[in-house]
């Protein structure tokens, strides 16, 4: 870390960070200009104050310096100027071009998905965020050990330095392959908790929907506004790190759970994909994923195919999805009229406002409606069991009809397919005491 840097870190002010962009011939499905602009804001959630950026365009990456040793000077040059602290590069690096940058700029330098693991590492609040976080980091950074004391000595903090801490990074290759072997392990019980807690939901026959969507798309302010919640939302990327499940009551009374899971963004780390595969499970076993996205981005179609690839990624393509454009209150009509039409059957809403609230919930009874069965159940009035039953039923169906005779309840109900066996295994196992 330069003295200047120690000193911004000492003093509590932001660090001066330059961004740098490299434009080659296999990255112009996207435009260099929006990726800086989305670098910028990762840095900014990262507690850095952008004072210069740099982008070049390359066939291909330099592979001791990435930018070629020509431009490395000018950048050089350009950081004293502004007195950047860290140079942050919107691409990944290798462990040598790391280390050469490192000495040819004398600054600290990163790459994107260091950011990235940075910013989930400062906004890790419960221990299994903070366990899949360290497991990232970890075996992001082993590979780029050797050689590198230097950068993994630097003091005084600042970004590239939350998460795991000096000491754990300073050790050799042997004690950390250890660590992550621990933190997989404790990851593999998260795993296995969480799956049982989806089989108990399961069995309770209650609807899971997930909230899933590019990072800053809204999703948690909708969240508030589908649960009457108060989850922290911010205009910043990854507020939202550790998932967040509610109940909600529909109108005809049916439950079901809400859950707000991480932002998605292109080029996600796969080291992170990876550790957070517990979480992101959820996300595969929910009955309806609500897709999120901002319709008031000019990047939104990138961003559709960016988690579309995502939840490709962790064995959710197959799950229903209902596409949700969210802060269509900064849309002009001709715009909404253009969303309707390429992506027919969408909603436009707006979580701030609370417009396309109503039509939302609608479209959660009917989406969750599709897979269900009208069965008639028979339960005894004066039953304990069966009296929990019927308020069970009541949960998770639509009632259609209720008859009470005799003694006798006879119910026709309209119930998730799923819990159909379920509740009918019931009545028989009753009617078989009796018998």
């Amino acid at each position: 870390m330069t003295p200047a840097a120690s000193r911004s870190v000492a003093n509590g002010t932001r660090e001066r960070a330059a961004l740098v962009g490299l434009f080659t011939g296999s990255s112009r499905h996207f435009d260099p200009e929006h990726s800086l602009d989305e670098l910028a804001g990762l840095a900014s959630a990262a507690g850095a104050a952008v004072v210069l950026r740099v982008l070049q365009k390359n066939p291909r990456p330099d592979p001791a310096t990435f930018l070629g040793s020509g431009k490395v000077i000018s950048l050089a040059a350009a950081c004293e100027g502004v007195s950047a602290d860290v140079v942050i590069f919107d691409n990944e690096l290798s462990p040598a071009q790391l280390r050469n940058l490192e000495a040819a700029l004398e600054r600290k330098v990163l790459d994107r998905t260091q950011l990235i693991l940075d910013i989930f590492a400062s906004r890790a609040r419960t221990r299994e965020g903070k366990l899949q976080v360290e497991l990232a980091q970890l075996k992001y950074l082993m590979p780029r050990l050797v050689g590198s004391a230097a950068a993994l000595s630097r003091l005084g903090g600042g970004i590239g330095t939350r998460g795991p801490g000096e000491t754990k990074l300073e050790t050799d290759r042997r004690r950390i392959r250890h660590r992550v072997s621990i933190l997989s392990h404790e990851i593999d019980t998260v795993r296995k908790r969480r799956a049982q807690l989806r089989e108990r939901r399961q069995k309770s026959s209650v609807p899971t929907v997930a909230l899933v969507g590019y990072t800053n798309a809204g999703k948690t302010t909708l969240f508030n506004a589908l649960t009457g919640d108060e989850a922290v939302a911010s205009d910043a990327l990854f507020v939202t790190l550790d998932p967040l499940v509610r109940k909600v009551k529909l109108p005809d009374r049916r439950e079901l759970l809400v859950s707000d899971t991480v932002g998605f963004i292109e080029r996600l780390p796969h080291s992170l994909v990876a550790a957070f595969r517990a979480t992101l499970e959820e996300v595969a076993s929910a009955d309806l994923l609500l897709h999120v996205i901002d319709a008031s981005s000019p990047e939104r179609d990138r961003h559709i195919a960016a988690v579309r690839s995502v939840l490709a990624e962790v064995g959710a393509e197959r799950v229903p999805v209902a596409e949700v454009f969210n802060k269509c209150d900064q849309l002009d009509a001709a715009e909404r009229a253009r969303i309707q039409a390429v992506y027919p059957g969408a909603l436009c809403v707006s979580a701030l406002t609370g417009e396309g609230r109503d039509e939302l919930i609608s479209v959660l009874e009917g989406r969750l409606a599709l897979d269900t069965a009208v069965v008639r159940f028979d339960f005894a009035s004066d039953d304990e069991d069966d009296r929990k039953r019927i308020a069970h039923l009541y949960r998770v169906g639509r009632i259609r009809s209720h008859i009470a005779t005799d003694g006798r309840v006879s119910i026709e109900a309209e119930v998730p397919r799923r819990a159909v066996e379920r509740l009918q295994g019931t009545a028989h196992r009753r009617e078989g005491r009796r018998a």
